[in-house]
C-alpha cells in the first residue's frame, strides 16, 4: 500500500511516522510547498520522495492513497482533487469550512468509488471506544446528557475561532456516542483577544431522543482540560484525556426510586472505578484503520458522510454564534 502525506507542518509528521510504521504500508511521498519542512523530515524517511507539488502525487499511478494535513480552508478542494485522481483520501478534521464544500467532497469520493476518511482522532481513542461500549450495552442506563470542557491558555488563531479549532473534536465525539444529529444547535461566544475571533464559545445541542449536550471551548483559560462527562440513568462516566492513567472513570451514582414511598427517590453513591484501557496511540489506531479499510473495501468509522455531519453541526452552531458581551 503506497501512501503520500501532503502538509508537513505540525500534524503531518505524526501521520507520516505512524503510516511508515504500519506493516505493508509504504510512505512513498512527502509533499509540502515549504522546502524547509521537506528537508527537515527527509532524514527520518529516506525512502520517501520529496516534492512541493501535489500534482506529482496525483499523477503517480502507483500511489494508492493521499493523506492531507494541510490548512483547513484547503481540505475540501484538495480532497476533491484526490478523489478525481482515483486515489483514496484521508483528510484531517474538519472536512470543510462549509456544508456545501463538505458535500462536494463526499460526492466526489462517491463518484470515484474511493474511500474518504476524516481524521476525527478521538473516535479512535481506546477510552472513547470503551465509553461507546458502555452506552451501547446500556451499562449507563438511559442516556440523559453529555458535557465537555476543552480549555487551555492556548495558541491564538486569526483564521478560525475556538468553535472550529476546538469544537470539531468534541462535536465528533458527541455525535459518535449518541449516534444522532441534533435538532437544536445554539452557541454563544465572545472575542476578548482578537476582534471578531471568538476565543471562548459555549455550545448547546439537543437531540431528537431528548439527550442534550453542552460544550465549553476556550483557548483563554487558566486550566488545561480535555474532559467529557456522560450522565446516564444508572451510572455516569468521565473521559479525561489529560490523565496518564485512569482516562475513563465510571461512577455508580444516580437516583433510585424509593420502594417505601411512591414517587420518592433516594440518591445512590456506589463504587467508582476505572476499567483497563489499552495503552495504544490513538493516531496509530486511526492510521491502521484507514489502511485496513482500503485493503478490505470497508467503510471507515469516520467516513466522509460522518465528517459531513460534523461540519453541518459546526456550521449551524456558527450561524447562531452571538457575542456574550457587546463588541
Amino acid at each position: 500500500m503506497r501512501v503520500g502525506v501532503v502538509g508537513l507542518g505540525y500534524w503531518g509528521p505524526n501521520l507520516a511516522r505512524n503510516l511508515a510504521a504500519i506493516p505493508g504500508c509504504q510512505l512513498a511521498w512527502l509533499c509540502d510547498a515549504d522546502e524547509h519542512a521537506r528537508t527537515r523530515l527527509a532524514p527520518s524517511f529516506p525512502a520517501a520522495r520529496l516534492t512541493g507539488e501535489l500534482d506529482e502525487l496525483l499523477a503517480d499511478d502507483q500511489l494508492d492513497a493521499i493523506v492531507l494535513a494541510t490548512p483547513v480552508p484547503t481540505h475540501a478542494e484538495l480532497a476533491i482533487a484526490v478523489a478525481e485522481a482515483g486515489k483514496h483520501c484521508f483528510v484531517e478534521k474538519p472536512l470543510a469550512t462549509t456544508t456545501a464544500d463538505a458535500e462536494r467532497a463526499v460526492q466526489a469520493a462517491d463518484r470515484a468509488g474511493r474511500i474518504l476518511m476524516v481524521g476525527h482522532l478521538l473516535e479512535y481513542h481506546p477510552a472513547v471506544a470503551r465509553l461507546k461500549e458502555l452506552i451501547v450495552s446500556e451499562e449507563l442506563g438511559e442516556l440523559f446528557y453529555i458535557y465537555g470542557n476543552r480549555l487551555n491558555l492556548g495558541k491564538l488563531r486569526a483564521d478560525e475561532n475556538a468553535l472550529w479549532s476546538l469544537g470539531a473534536h468534541d462535536v465528533s465525539v458527541v455525535l459518535h456516542l449518541i449516534d444522532e444529529e441534533p435538532d437544536e444547535c445554539f452557541a454563544h461566544g465572545a472575542s476578548y483577544v482578537r476582534p471578531g475571533v471568538q476565543d471562548v464559545v459555549f455550545c448547546y445541542l439537543r437531540f431528537p431522543s431528548g439527550i442534550v449536550a453542552h460544550l465549553h471551548l476556550s483557548w483563554l483559560d487558566p486550566h488545561k482540560e480535555r474532559r467529557m462527562t456522560v450522565v446516564g440513568a444508572r451510572r455516569m462516566a468521565t473521559f479525561d484525556d489529560m490523565l496518564i492513567e485512569g482516562k475513563l472513570t465510571i461512577y455508580d451514582k444516580g437516583f433510585d426510586e424509593d420502594t417505601r414511598s411512591w414517587g420518592e427517590y433516594i440518591a445512590r453513591s456506589g463504587d467508582t472505578f476505572s476499567p483497563r484501557i489499552p495503552n495504544v496511540e490513538p493516531l496509530r489506531i486511526e492510521c491502521e484503520h484507514f489502511i485496513d479499510c482500503i485493503r478490505h473495501g470497508a467503510t471507515p468509522r469516520s467516513d466522509g458522510h460522518s465528517g459531513l455531519r460534523v461540519v453541518r453541526v459546526l456550521e449551524r452552531l456558527q450561524q447562531s454564534l452571538q457575542p456574550v458581551l457587546p463588541e
